[in-house]
């Protein structure tokens, strides 16, 4: 529980400008007042007089001092895919890895308006090249910003008081600003930065470790974009560190397990199935070869970006409601259903 607690820092620096020379006149230590500013101390281990000092010198509640949810977990988006098989990180580092046209800008277009509806503040920082899509991103993101030290600056004001995701391509994590950037954010504390990382260019798929450390990893699937099974998310490759550990509800954990392995079977028998025709699937095989159908099916979702070119108006689900449709369909609630009324769809009735 300690790990989720995190000194909120912009706003102390903020009311107290000279923070060692108050700390000290206050009877505190300076060096552990540095030391829980850095993160080295973790709050959960300082006196409750050192917290109470504090918020004392910045005006403020220990409530306002202190920011608690800090730890490993995920956060919403609503886009089925991800909540189910690759969980964003809160403040974590997120790969997107894809060939061109395999719609990897929409989908962070979709994350930039999702999120800022949602309270977060969403920054792009526009890499200044001209690629198909990247200028939807940068309509959905609620701030553009083309150098480091304008997102710096921009952050640096932002973050004390709301969750920032930004948005980032590859260029500027092989170009070292990246982690310039990081470098000084860090000394600034406060709320988490979830950084979206994606190649602009579509060489990532060819290159190993591009990012460096990721959280989730979303890997696009070639064969799910031809289809146009969109968002065209590897329920197999990608993955998440909440995953890992107890970091996600048993139920979700089971039902993500029971998906990957349902879809990894499907996907192996898919091959004969498209060469020799339904006949080739073996019957012993075929009933969950219509189920990992369905559940291909039910993963492809609209989105509110798309809406000026589908004319279907965008889908917001719960993880609740998404993990209880795929345990419907994986438990053969849905059999009765043609895939096709699956296709791009929020939730899905059975008619019982």
């Amino acid at each position: 529980m300690d790990d989720d607690l995190q000194l909120n820092v912009p706003l102390l620096r903020r009311r107290v400008p000279n923070l060692t020379a108050a700390a000290k006149a206050a009877g505190l230590r300076a060096a552990t007042v540095s030391n829980l500013c850095t993160g080295k101390i973790p709050v959960g281990r300082a006196e409750v007089r050192t917290l109470a000092a504090l918020a004392g010198l910045a005006g403020c509640s220990l409530d306002e001092l202190i920011l608690r949810g800090s730890g490993i977990r995920m956060f919403e988006t609503g886009i089925k895919a991800l909540d189910l098989f690759a969980p964003v990180v809160r403040g974590g580092t997120v790969g997107f890895v894809a060939r061109p046209n395999m719609g990897q800008l929409v989908l962070l277009a979709e994350l930039m308006l999702r999120m800022r509806r949602r309270g977060f503040a969403t920054v792009f920082w526009d890499p200044g090249a001209d690629a198909p899509g990247l200028e939807h991103v940068k309509a959905q993101a609620e701030y553009a910003r083309s150098t480091g030290n304008e997102v710096y600056d921009l952050i640096a004001g932002l973050r004390d008081e709301r969750d920032v995701v930004l948005g980032v391509d590859k260029s500027a994590v092989l170009s070292g600003e990246l982690l310039a950037l990081r470098e000084r954010l860090k000394e600034a504390g406060a709320r988490p930065i979830t950084i979206a990382l994606v190649d602009i260019k579509g060489e990532a798929a060819d290159e190993d470790g591009v990012y460096g450390p990721l959280d989730t990893l979303l890997q696009f699937d070639g064969d799910l974009s031809r289809r146009k099974l969109y968002p065209a998310i590897d329920p197999i490759g990608s993955t998440s560190t909440v995953l890992e550990g107890a970091h996600l509800e048993a139920v979700h954990l089971k039902t993500q397990q029971r998906a990957r392995k349902l879809l990894r079977r499907y996907r192996e028998i898919r091959p004969v199935a498209s060469a020799q025709g339904p006949g080739g699937i073996p019957a012993a095989e075929e009933q969950l070869y219509r189920r990992g159908e369905r559940l291909e099916a039910y993963l492809s979702q609209p989105f509110y970006v798309a809406e000026p070119y589908t004319s279907k108006p965008g889908e917001w689900l719960s993880l609740y409601d998404t993990l209880d449709d795929v345990r419907r369909i994986l438990d053969g609630e849905a059999d009765a259903l043609d895939p096709s009324d699956l296709y791009f769809t929020g939730r899905f009735e059975t008619g019982a």
